[in-house]
Order: structure tokens, then C-alpha cells, then sequence
């Protein structure tokens, strides 16, 4: 799908701009993006992805989900939680594992772009699953420009900022090509769909716990975004 991908790399790059030009935006205004893009990327994973794993797989879906969770624990690892809106480190920029969090945040942004070339059984798993991938990288994208431009300076982070909007397209073309050149590709696509859905459970999960108030309290502000982004994926059944 081209006009996807061409449409997730400007939003992409839209997005992870807004610290290059702007003040960007402040821990509230961030935990509720984050709050939104969560709740959505969960509601696609439960009213896509898993219809489309159990459907082929069955019971050994499960077991290909929590390799996908516990790949996503050892990712972050290396990202230190920057994909979904957290960077865990000691606070000092001179101790900020930078190469480390970009190769990490490199390798999810192109493996979350692999499912996107695939082709499902039902028409709107696709489309649907662009929106919440587009959804995720608002918050992700912007606090890693950020956290480039506070330590590398603007044509670092501008740099950064273009590679990592080309990197999930770029994956989604290499799945759709090879899976037009290859019969094995859909056994890939089998075992593969019910991984990214259990890395995007992690993320989402992780997200609902990490971008709460001090006291994890459910503010009107988060319930409004978290049931927006429910609200908005329920919406997607209607693309059937």
C-alpha cells in the first residue's frame, strides 16, 4: 500500500518536527498523547490482530504472543522505554546510552513496519493497523528528536529524525515484496503477526502504566483520551 506508507512517513516526520521549531510539549500534554496512542494500539491488537492470529494458528498463537511480550522486555532493554514515551536513565545527558536507544528504537520502528506489507484476511486488519502504527510514533518520535537535539544539536536530531521516519515504510516494502516473491513469506506472515501483537500489547500495557499522574490515578483528561482511542479503533470494524 504506497499511499499508506508515503502517508505514515509524513506523519512521521510531521510529528518527531515539532521539537526542531517548536518548545514541544509538556509532561501533561505528553502523558495524554501517549494515554491515546496506547488505548488505540491496544484496541487494533484485540480487534485485528488476534482475530486474524487465532484464526490460523489457534492455540499456538499464544505461545508465538508471548515470545513477541517478552522480545519487546529485551528491546526496551536498549530503547530504555523510549517507544512508549519514557526515557528510564539517570537524568544527565553526558549518561544517556544515546547510540544505544536509537539502535534499539531503529530496529522496533522497522520490525513494527513488517506487518504493514502483509495482506489479511479481513480488509480493514491493514488500514487499521497503519492508523494505530501512526498513532504509536507520535509520542515515540517526538521524544526521540527531542532527546537527540538536547544532546547532538538541531542537524543531528533532523538527520535522526528522517532515517527513523523512512525506517517503518521501509519495512513494510520489504515484507510486501518479498511475500509477492516468495510462497514461504506466508508462513513468515503466520508466525509473525502474533509477535508484533505481543510486542504492541507490552508497549500499550506499558504505556497505561508509566504515563499516569504520581499517584496512578485515572484523571477525566486520561479517560478522555484513553476512551477516544477505543472509541476510534471500535470505529474501524465499520471499514469491514
Amino acid at each position: 500500500m504506497p499511499i499508506f506508507n508515503l502517508l505514515l512517513f509524513i506523519i512521521t516526520l510531521l510529528a518527531g518536527s515539532v521539537p526542531l521549531w517548536f518548545k514541544g510539549l509538556n509532561d501533561r500534554s505528553m502523558n495524554l498523547l501517549l494515554a491515546f496512542s496506547g488505548s488505540f494500539l491496544l484496541s487494533i491488537t484485540f480487534l485485528h490482530l488476534l482475530h486474524e492470529t487465532f484464526e490460523e494458528l489457534h492455540a499456538t498463537a499464544g505461545l508465538y504472543l508471548l515470545t513477541g511480550f517478552f522480545l519487546q522486555l529485551i528491546i526496551q532493554r536498549f530503547t530504555h522505554g523510549i517507544e512508549h514515551g519514557h526515557v528510564h536513565t539517570d537524568g544527565h545527558d553526558h549518561h544517556v546510552p544515546l547510540g544505544s536507544i536509537l539502535a534499539g528504537l531503529g530496529l522496533h520502528a522497522f520490525m513494527e513496519g513488517l506487518p504493514l506489507g502483509f495482506n489479511y484476511t479481513e480488509e480493514a486488519t491493514g488500514p487499521s493497523l497503519y492508523l494505530a502504527v501512526a498513532a504509536h510514533k507520535l509520542p515515540e518520535i517526538i521524544l526521540a528528536t527531542t532527546l537527540v537535539l538536547g544532546i547532538k544539536g538541531r542537524q543531528q536530531a533532523l538527520l535522526t529524525l528522517v532515517i527513523f521516519s523512512l525506517l517503518t515504510p521501509a519495512g513494510s516494502m520489504l515484507a510486501s515484496l518479498m511475500s509477492q516473491k516468495y510462497s514461504f513469506m506466508m508462513q513468515v506472515r503466520t508466525i509473525l503477526i502474533p509477535v508484533v501483537a505481543g510486542s504492541f500489547i507490552h508497549i500499550a500495557t506499558t504505556i497505561f502504566f508509566e504515563s499516569g499522574t504520581k499517584q496512578h490515578l485515572l484523571t477525566r483528561q486520561k479517560v478522555f483520551a484513553i476512551l477516544l482511542g477505543v472509541g476510534i479503533g471500535l470505529l474501524s470494524l465499520f471499514f469491514e
